[in-house]
């Protein structure tokens, strides 16, 4: 994937986000993220984060250019553009993120489905859904924020396969992500980025309890009109929006050995297990809950770093091993 604008894919997830994590807990290394320690970041303002970081580093960035393929040549690798441009490196760290290619789960008669269907990474407000009758599919902090956002105007049903698993965002006044710092569980694969329980100040499981928006077993078929519910009844629907996750985007990988035969990338700590000198940053559970977060990604990279440094250093001591055209 490439993107003009510094930001990636921030820019384009929904006008009511706001972090799960507070800021003293959303910063990249070398910059704290600005603002009061508690408050909890908006999209634009993780924008603004990400933004201002390029320029304090002055990291050497270059935007808009599509990455179509990775190859490995002699110790090396050789990095194919879409624009033909061609680039040689001892090493490669892949840092393209977990959210760049949603996941909809395959249901029967989905694409049958007359009205509008999307995955919550294009979901953006709740304007266009005035007056809907709408079904958000998922049970995550995303879908269930999304739920309460369209509930403001339309009618939402949010369909899980399991029951919604709240979590105070407060605990006697520290954040959620203080105690996991204290109690040592960040540093686990307990949670899951992309499926923690649903850190709420009270608003969701208000606005849940008292009928703004109720929950439902998932449906089992979609028709062109509607749904049909786990008891076998049928509702029309206007609308379907899936807060169901994202699977691995890496397609300049393909000629690699990099997945394993459940999908999943094969990598120990962020080092690939086939492909010595390829490296990654920000898949979920890399290393531990929070890989996928920004909080998540500088301990992560600086576990690579050694491993990356002694490659490369190296293959310095044997620059005949690596050729560039």
């Amino acid at each position: 994937m490439s993107n003009r604008s510094l930001g990636g894919n921030w820019r384009n997830y929904y006008d009511s986000l706001e972090l799960f994590s507070p800021a003293a807990y959303s910063s990249l290394p070398g910059l704290p993220f600005p603002g009061a320690a508690g408050h909890y970041p908006s999209r634009d303002e993780v924008v603004r984060y990400l933004e201002g970081y390029a320029d304090f580093f002055r990291l050497p960035i270059l935007q808009g250019i599509r990455v179509a393929n990775v190859g490995q040549e002699g110790e090396g690798f050789r990095i194919t553009a879409a624009n033909g441009q061609s680039f040689c490196a001892r090493a490669v760290v892949v840092a393209s993120g977990a959210f760049s290619r949603p996941y909809v789960p395959d249901i029967p008669g989905l694409k049958n489905f007359s009205g509008t269907q999307l995955h919550s990474a294009h979901y953006r407000n709740a304007e266009a859904f005035s007056g809907q009758r709408i079904v958000v599919v998922g049970a995550a902090n995303s879908a269930v924020q999304i739920a309460y956002d369209l509930s403001k105007v339309a009618t939402v049903t949010l369909a899980t396969r399991e029951a919604i698993r709240f979590a105070p965002q407060r605990i006697l006044g520290a954040d959620f992500h203080t105690w996991l710092k204290w109690t040592g569980l960040e540093k686990t694969k307990w949670l899951n980025d992309q499926s923690t329980p649903v850190l709420d100040d009270g608003t969701y499981r208000k606005a849940l309890r008292s009928g703004r928006f109720n929950q439902a077993a998932m449906f089992s078929e979609v028709t062109s009109t509607g749904v049909i519910w786990a008891e076998g009844q049928h509702e029309t629907v206007d609308s379907l929006i899936f807060a169901t996750g994202y699977r691995p985007n890496l397609p300049f990988l393909q000629g690699l050995p990099v997945m394993d035969e459940q999908g999943r990338v094969a990598q120990r700590d962020g080092r690939a297990v086939h492909v010595p000198g390829l490296y990654f940053v920000g898949l979920p559970k890399q290393r531990n809950f929070a890989s996928a977060t920004l909080r998540g990604v500088g301990p992560d990279a600086e576990q690579i770093l050694r491993y990356l440094l002694k490659r490369v250093r190296k293959l310095e001591a044997a620059p005949t091993l690596v050729t560039q055209n």
